[in-house]
């Protein structure tokens, strides 16, 4: 039988038959009577071109589990977030694409968890949709803390640049969860979400120059200041009346628990710069400050720099006052020298009157505006600066010999007691 295919080393002929003379079949060049070898042979395949073993007989290689869940949880955020299937497409584009990363790659689930959400957070930015960092935490049951660190990893893997978000695409979103229009609730407290939304987005910039936005999270801040806002269009007995509680009942959004809070903070700002209002001749409190939001935030700028203004010369004047006085102590109270009795030392002691002198000033509070951890700040344990070693040779205050003389009665005792346990002594 003819090969077909094989060519002969020797004449180049491709002459090729087997020869079944022998127990083992041999292939045998007819021109030149060479036989061919096995290994020959096995380098020049029968019928066609060379194929590899990769494309032979190699299986294709499969994602791994982990990867499959990650881009199946990708694309379940994307469905909850109800974004469109472009932001969905790119997420898992970018998530495969970080995943085998070697920044990624031997993370625990729990940053793998975090990458997918970043994944999606940083497409919802560069399509312009209001998504915080905070809403993918709470999607994925992950601290918030953990999210943007890995956010921030991705994005210099991935090398792009993400435009910053939008404070009034994101206070929009967040008022339009709110069920408040006159198809879910009756007229009286119905309200107008693009109205809604910009009453709520001069409170919460009036909170951002007031600190109050300071170092907290954004959703109890926009849920005070939609809560507010709602209030404030229409300050009737019935909204005054309602709590936040009821409110977010009402509305179909579940409460924050800090939200309260951040009300109580951003009615003591309201009440601060009500009370400089020039036609407003009694005082602005809690409980009446709604009425006076629109006119505080038509004029919060001239209202917060006569507020500044008379903070500042309250605080001078009380400084002037405080250093008159101290001025006053200090040329009134001298030094006293004691001599023991007992002891023959010189101890001076200088006593300081407690009604005269004033404290340093507690900045935080005497300041208009300022941070929360300023105004109220964290107690620290007091460490002495000039603790010194006890050597034991230390002088015994008069105070102290008194302290360790017993009484009598205290010596009649103790002698009692070592009879009755120490008999031998």
């Amino acid at each position: 039988m003819s090969q077909v295919g094989l060519k002969c080393p020797s004449c180049g002929s491709s002459n090729i038959v087997e020869d079944d003379l022998y127990a083992q079949t041999q292939s045998v060049c007819v021109d030149c009577g060479s036989v061919l070898s096995e290994d020959l042979l096995a380098n020049h395949p029968v019928g066609g071109s060379e194929v590899s073993y990769r494309h032979s007989a190699q299986q294709s290689k499969r994602p791994c589990q982990n990867l499959i869940k990650g881009l199946q949880r990708v694309r379940a955020l994307c469905r909850v977030l109800r974004v469109n299937s472009e932001i969905e497409k790119s997420s898992t584009a970018y998530f495969e694409q970080v995943y085998n990363h070697k920044s990624f790659i031997n993370v625990s689930l729990t940053k793998k968890e975090a990458l997918a959400g970043s994944c999606v957070l940083i497409n919802c930015r560069m399509h312009n949709w209001p998504v915080t960092v905070t809403t993918i935490a709470y999607l994925i049951d992950t601290d918030p803390g953990i999210v943007g660190a890995i956010y921030q990893e991705a994005l210099n893997t991935l090398n792009i640049c993400v435009p910053p978000l939008s404070v009034t695409d994101v206070m929009e979103a967040h008022c339009q969860e709110y069920q408040i229009t006159r198809d879910h609730v009756p007229d009286e407290l119905a309200a107008d979400t693009k109205e809604l939304t910009r009453r709520a987005l001069a409170l919460v910039e009036l909170a951002a120059n007031s600190w109050i936005v300071t170092g907290r999270r954004p959703v109890p801040i926009m849920m005070a200041a939609t809560y507010l806002s709602w209030q404030s269009l229409q300050p009737t007995k019935l909204r005054l009346k309602m709590t936040l509680d009821k409110f977010c009942q009402i509305t179909k959004v579940d409460k924050n628990s800090a939200a309260m809070k951040r009300v109580n903070e951003i009615k003591a700002v309201l009440c601060k710069l009500g009370n400089e209002i020039p036609w407003e001749k009694r005082g602005v409190t809690p409980n009446d400050v709604i009425q006076q939001v629109e006119d505080i935030l038509s004029y919060r700028f001239a209202l917060m720099r006569k507020a500044l203004k008379s903070c500042e010369d309250s605080l001078q004047a009380d400084l002037q006052q405080c250093d008159a006085e101290n001025k006053e102590t200090s040329t009134t109270k001298t030094p006293e020298l004691k001599t023991s009795s007992k002891t023959g030392s010189s101890v001076l002691e200088t006593e300081q009157a407690n009604s005269g002198a004033c404290d340093e000033p507690n900045w935080g509070k005497a300041m208009l505006f300022a941070p929360p951890c300023v105004v109220h700040p964290k107690k620290r344990k007091r460490t002495p600066s000039n603790q010194t070693e006890v050597t034991g040779n230390e002088d015994i205050s008069d105070s102290e010999i008194d302290s360790y003389i017993r009484t009598p009665q205290e010596a009649r005792d103790f002698a009692k007691t070592q009879k009755v346990f120490l008999p031998g002594e």
